[in-house]
């Protein structure tokens, strides 16, 4: 089968499920496995580059107010790849191309591609995704597999935090402005055992003024730019020092965002892991990631 993967997340689950070989094509943004970034690219970033924070914010929120995303497609490229599955999402405008586009283009090509749009709110959902993917691609037993070993990790570290005093956590998606992370991100701090103070479990992440984040009065600040990794995130804080040091909290850390938090795969587990780690040092004593401390 030809696949090509318009979000970095499904490309991510692909290799995972052993059908790397099948993929033909993928977005710009796909750096997971390193072996995805030799494969043909189907996507560029309509954004200039070297924007600040609240100049991505603001290009972001022009484009989708016009109903444009902030990626465009190559139809060129897509055409010629041929492909017979495309997987995407239609979650958020920010993270891929329009699936609408993408529905447009498959009708002119001539392998008639099947698309599929996995589109998970929830950890427990991005787990039934790899399902899904999984029995489309005929890799039901490598999908079996992958979700154990998912379930049963997330299983130890929620056992590994049993019983330890939750500190109040704050995670923060964006800087300028402020976003604080939905979607699956609470649960995972739930799961890691702390308390997220502000992130609604399934739902979107919603804006927030500093003056709104200080009053909750954080014990733990997690620092997690959608896209950035550990060093990028850890960047950011420092540039928004002032702003963070306010919060008062006792510690303020910068983690991979982007391999860890920001993507519906299930490298979401070692983000989870991470984060159990960040909260409970004693009790989860290796991450699969270093997060980085932020001095302010």
């Amino acid at each position: 089968m030809r696949i090509v993967s318009l979000v970095p997340s499904s490309t991510e689950m692909l290799f995972a499920l052993g059908a790397g070989d099948q993929v033909v094509g993928v977005t710009h943004e796909c750096d997971w496995p390193p072996e995805a970034l030799d494969l043909p690219k189907v996507t560029v970033d309509r954004l200039p580059p070297g924007l600040d924070a609240r100049e991505i914010d603001e290009a972001v929120r022009a484009h989708t107010e016009q109903g444009a995303a902030i990626y465009e497609l190559d139809e060129r490229a897509l055409r010629e790849l041929q492909p017979e599955l495309i997987v995407t999402q239609s979650l958020c405008a920010v993270c891929a191309v329009s699936a609408d586009d993408v529905r447009a283009v498959a009708r002119t090509i001539g392998s008639a591609p099947e698309i599929l749009s996995l589109d998970s709110l929830t950890l427990g959902e991005v787990l039934g995704d790899i399902r899904v993917l999984a029995q489309r691609i005929d890799a039901t037993d490598a999908g079996v597999d992958l979700v154990q070993d998912a379930a049963t990790r997330i299983d130890a570290v929620r056992l590994a935090v049993r019983g330890a005093a939750q500190p109040r956590v704050l995670a923060l998606e964006w800087l300028d402005p402020v976003f604080v992370a939905g979607h699956w991100v609470p649960q995972m701090i739930e799961y890691a055992g702390g308390v997220d103070l502000l992130g609604l479990p399934g739902e979107r992440s919603e804006v927030f003024t500093w003056e709104q984040v200080k009053a909750v009065q954080a014990e733990v600040v997690v620092v997690m730019p959608c896209g950035y990794d550990a060093e990028r995130a850890q960047e950011e804080a420092y540039t928004y020092g002032d702003e963070l040091e306010v919060l008062g909290a006792r510690q303020v850390v910068a983690v991979d965002a982007s391999g860890l938090f920001s993507r519906p795969s299930h490298r979401l587990v070692d983000g989870l892991e991470t984060l159990a780690h960040i909260l409970h040092p004693d009790r989860v004593p290796d991450p699969p990631s270093q997060p980085l401390e932020v001095a302010l």
